[in-house]
């Protein structure tokens, strides 16, 4: 409660100071600026073909003067590369690849025959998982800067210019990364790749998600930046410097957890040569994304997560209570260690000898019904205060009635979702012990008016051809 209390905290002061600073910043600027920092905006692909149309174009239609958008195919076996062929007016295209970072076979590179997607390019290669597609992306861009997205993501126009604006900003410290909020787009309104409106999911599953991710980004992220402790940038929007990220090796295939796993390595480079720098957040809702409705969904994703983070974890456990990475090494690691990764065994521990207390009769009952009193009226104000500074910032939830159902959520949620949640994260305990590799795709309906069931193959569980 300390730790989450002391990063809210943290959190509202970072916000306001990010509020001030921007009421004096004309991002319009920058959009009419013609130095500014060049932009490939990476977007791996397995398997999308419901989607993948509509949010291309809707990356292509970001606000930003220079900047393009790479497509990898990463070995689909849907139509994901012909619909793209056919929307866009695809051609095969002589493109020589650099293999900097070495990945899974390229099998040809197309561009448009229209000039209106000239800044698109489609990248058909070897199935090799989410982190040997980003490579490719890295080999392939020729600008300064890189964004990873997910291809099931939609971006608002301005993504791009408020995550560049760290690395204008910046001139004591070389920032190396920069990420972004991401918000719930389950029961929005949306037409042509954009928001047209935000609504409360329409299923209890995903509104529970829609609270988990205001509490993770607004209370936790942009806390975390007030410490420069930021140990991760979500999958579904960051902004890398790309030869930095190609000094590092590029993204490592070996976990699930990539997004996290290249930050930490990113900031052990820069700490190891003794330079400047800062990884930054912009606390502002710039990606919405779509969350699972199914329990048998949500189950795969925080397996995943689960997996990666151990992963992630291990590889680096030098770090650990490790001077020579300062805060990193001191605090932020450690955290990670306890909260994200030991925390949910605690509780599950705690879970079986509560029980055993009980069947023995020695559990005080009143002063653990107290106690469970105090943790769950915790828990419920914590995303009250969440939602509290959603809608005294950014405003996103305009109807009475959408608060009202993410209100009732949180009343819910520690009985319901925390669970389920805790029950994930033991078997992906159990599922990193035994050695399983997959992705773990979740199905996804889409962001179509008419939503569609997507029985989409795991990411990852094809064959995979080592390069080496």
């Amino acid at each position: 409660m300390l730790s989450y209390l002391t990063v809210s905290i943290l959190s509202i002061a970072t916000i306001r100071t990010y509020f001030k600073r921007k009421s004096f910043t004309d991002t319009d600027s920058l959009l009419r600026s013609n130095i500014a920092p060049g932009i490939s905006v990476l977007a791996p692909a397995y398997n999308e073909g419901e989607t993948v149309v509509e949010n291309v174009r809707s990356l292509l239609a970001l606000k930003y003067p220079n900047f393009n958008v790479i497509v990898i195919n990463d070995g689909s076996t849907d139509d994901t590369l012909q619909k793209c062929i056919e929307a866009f007016d695809l051609q095969a295209d002589y493109f020589a690849v650099r293999q900097t970072v070495k990945t899974q076979k390229v099998k040809a590179v197309y561009r448009s025959r229209n000039r209106s997607f000239n800044r698109l390019i489609v990248v058909d290669k070897v199935n090799g998982g989410k982190a040997d597609a980003l490579n490719v992306g890295l080999n392939i861009s020729e600008m300064p800067y890189v964004t990873c997205i997910d291809v099931d993501c939609i971006l608002t126009e301005d993504a791009l210019l408020k995550l560049t604006k760290p690395f204008v900003d910046e001139t004591d410290k070389k920032v190396i990364a920069s990420g972004g909020v991401v918000r719930v787009a389950n029961g929005c309104e949306i037409q042509d790749g954009k928001i047209l409106g935000v609504r409360a999911p329409k299923k209890m599953i995903a509104r529970y998600q829609a609270m988990e991710y205001l509490r993770t980004f607004l209370l936790g992220r942009v806390g975390w930046t007030y410490f420069d402790g930021m140990m991760l940038i979500s999958g579904a929007i960051g902004i890398f410097d790309r030869e930095l990220a190609l000094k590092v090796k590029g993204y490592d295939e070996r976990t699930v957890g990539e997004d996290m796993e290249i930050v930490i390595r990113m900031r052990k480079y820069m700490m190891r040569k003794k330079l400047a720098y800062k990884v930054s957040f912009v606390p502002d809702p710039l990606c919405w994304t779509e969350v699972p409705e199914s329990w048998k969904s949500l189950a795969k994703q925080r397996n995943r997560w689960t997996r990666g983070t151990i992963e992630t974890l291990r590889m680096h456990k030098d770090i650990l209570f490790n001077p020579r990475y300062k805060r990193m090494g001191l605090l932020s690691y450690p955290y990670w260690v306890i909260f994200e990764w030991l925390a949910p065994l605690f509780e599950i521990f705690g879970i079986v000898i509560t029980f055993y207390l009980a069947l023995f009769g020695v559990l005080n009952i009143p002063y653990f019904l107290a106690m469970i009193f105090l943790v769950y009226s915790f828990s419920v104000t914590y995303s009250m205060i969440a939602l509290l500074i959603e809608e005294l910032t950014f405003y996103q939830y305009h109807r009475l009635r959408d608060i009202l159902k993410l209100f009732a959520a949180a009343l819910t949620e520690p009985f319901v979702f925390h669970p389920y949640i805790l029950y994930c994260a033991l078997r992906g305990n159990y599922d990193f012990l035994v050695g399983k590799k997959t992705w773990e795709k979740f199905e996804r309906k889409g962001f179509t008016a008419e939503a569609r069931q997507v029985n989409a193959p795991e990411y990852g569980n094809q064959k995979r051809v080592q390069t080496r």
